[in-house]
């Protein structure tokens, strides 16, 4: 029950307001921008055809990366040694020799300001042995998350036959990495830094870190075939959004297409979170171990709203006089219903108990009958 609640609430949570209809102009033939906390589309298209993502591949090296540090498989401080393969990486690199050694940290900013090949596939060979083994994780972790459209070759996004996803995908890898991760700011928002004590200037190919306000990051890819890819995060007023541009003719058109995309979304969705307007009071529970049980609003509280209807917003308390007993934590007790200005719900959001209250038993019963009795004598 508590489940089915929770899947409720997150469809209200995506669904509670129609989507725009209107059309951006853009370059990139397949595009989409999603809200980072609800998962929710605000505009897509193409969003499903397979195309080649260059760099953007590495939001998927950074999400394993990610996960193998806050799980304490990794360290930032642990020594990465160079091999033989990683130092052979063409394209963007920091020049890794073999045997060199850099810190995992160091690695992870390489990777995410200059799109390091070469740093890229040392944290691979580090965490799972070699990139072959890495690349097996990439896919397994990708049907995890439901990416149905990727399939990945390597862990940088270099050419190869087969190595294809889509802009869903990479939104939903993205909101994975910056949603469970949010250390990865740490890097994807610097601009210029160094690696090697200072001898080795990096400066960020995603230029909205600069240029755009809000900007949090988070990988930029081009080659000859996939052209101009990006994946752009940015966050005002508390709402985080991911813009992804594929196959974009230049790299003045995917920034300009990712622009578009965020500005398009901060202009007419607004996040709120919703809390009741007064404490809540305890329900009183008919036959239970205890007498009342503390009614709590779901924790999945932020509604993504069109900007028009995010003011004057109204809540109804639905909760019944009281409840049987037994009562598990987290089963629905009622709702608090959001309205917009005009009376239309926006909104039903499940109010559940804060606590279990087991059925009372035969020996309280007495016991409480017979306290009622003497005590009335």
């Amino acid at each position: 029950m508590k489940r089915f609640w929770a899947v409720c609430c997150l469809f209200l949570l995506v669904f509670a307001f129609p989507l725009r209809a209107q059309a951006l102009e853009l370059s990139a033939p397949s595009a989409l921008l999603m809200e980072k906390e609800t998962g929710t589309i605000l505009y897509a298209e193409g969003e499903h055809e397979p195309r080649e993502p260059a760099s953007v591949t590495k939001i998927m090296t950074l999400l394993l990366t990610m996960e193998a540090i806050d799980s304490g498989a990794l360290s930032y401080d642990d020594a990465v040694t160079g091999s033989t393969h990683a130092a052979s990486m063409g394209g963007s690199q920091i020049w890794l020799k073999e045997g060199e050694q850099m810190s995992v940290r160091d690695l992870l900013k390489a990777v995410c300001i200059v799109s390091g090949n070469d740093a890229a596939v040392a944290l691979g060979e580090h965490i799972a042995g070699s990139e072959d083994a890495f690349v097996e994780r990439m896919n397994r972790r990708a049907q995890e998350l439901g990416m149905n459209d990727t399939h990945f070759v390597n862990c940088t996004g270099l050419p190869a036959d087969g190595h294809l996803t889509s802009a869903y995908d990479i939104a939903v890898m993205s909101r994975e990495l910056l949603l469970n991760h949010p250390d990865i700011r740490q890097f994807t928002t610097i601009w210029m830094d160094s690696l090697r004590g200072g001898e080795s200037m990096l400066v960020n190919t995603n230029k909205l870190i600069r240029f755009y306000d809000g900007a949090t990051g988070l990988k930029t890819g081009s080659t000859d075939t996939a052209k101009n890819c990006l994946s752009a995060s940015a966050e005002r007023n508390g709402m985080e959004l991911i813009a992804v541009v594929l196959k974009a003719p230049t790299s003045t058109d995917r920034f300009e297409d990712a622009k578009a995309l965020l500005n398009y979304g901060f202009s007419n969705y607004a996040l709120v979170t919703v809390t009741p307007e007064a404490a809540l009071t305890p329900l009183p529970v008919r036959l239970g171990e205890r007498a009342f049980v503390q009614p709590v609003l779901t924790k999945e509280n932020r509604l993504l709203l069109d900007k028009a209807r995010s003011v004057n917003l109204t809540q109804t308390l639905d909760l019944p006089e009281s409840v049987d007993a037994p009562v598990c934590e987290g089963d629905p007790l009622g709702e608090l219903v959001i309205t917009d200005a005009d009376g239309v719900t926006v909104a039903s959001l499940p109010i559940l108990a804060g606590e279990s209250v087991g059925h009372v038993t035969w020996w309280q019963m007495l016991q409480r009958y017979l306290a009622v009795a003497f005590g009335a004598a």
